[in-house]
């Protein structure tokens, strides 16, 4: 049974959870802007500093895999269009393989160009994230055991720290943080200290 939570609120994820599907949903754009929203689903790998420790720890749209899957993700989907799962993007988690240097994995979505298509997350509907508990790398739904939904009003925002996933006294813990960034992918990798080229 999915614990469902609130903005700020955290909870343990069991040990016997080995590797985890984090999904993410939206609804597709129901505003005439012109333009489908193309949300994307990254992870920042953290140490203790709350920083990466390189531009190799970060999972994105042009970089889908981290440590030879350890983490990674399925790939970018452009409309929001639902497929069979309800997830319209997702990262797993090989918890079995995540060196001890890490502290955190951070969850982050954000609107790709965003500016361009003069869009925000006002504009975006139902989205959520969640954890699954899965059996393998074949396993594309899981059993949900972590629910998010992004309710707050992001008016100008253009990217959220959707959650953090983070490792206290040797137990992996799920923080629903929910915080909106002006700035999109880059501000996010500013933040978490990855180099951005212009």
């Amino acid at each position: 049974m999915a614990v469902n939570l609130q903005k700020g609120q955290r909870v343990s994820i069991d040990n016997d959870i080995k590797m985890a599907l984090i999904g993410l949903g939206w609804d597709p754009n129901p505003y005439d802007t012109g333009e489908d929203f193309d949300l994307d689903l990254s992870a920042f790998i953290c140490d203790a500093s709350g920083k990466v420790r390189s531009d190799d720890d970060f999972v994105y749209y042009n970089s889908l895999d981290w440590r030879n899957n350890t983490i990674w993700s399925t790939g970018d989907c452009r409309k929001g269009e639902f497929s069979d799962n309800g997830d319209d993007e997702q990262i797993y988690i090989d918890f079995t393989r995540i060196p001890d240097y890490v502290s955190k994995i951070v969850i982050t979505v954000t609107i790709h160009d965003a500016e361009k298509n003069h869009q925000n997350f006002g504009q975006v509907a139902n989205s959520y994230v969640r954890v699954a508990k899965v059996a393998g790398v074949e396993d594309q739904v899981g059993e949900t055991v972590i629910q998010f939904d992004l309710e707050e009003e992001f008016s100008i925002e253009t990217a959220i720290v959707a959650c953090e996933i983070y490792r206290k006294n040797g137990q992996w813990k799920f923080n629903a943080v929910g915080s909106g960034y002006k700035g999109g992918l880059r501000k996010l990798c500013e933040t978490y200290g990855i180099e951005v080229s212009d």
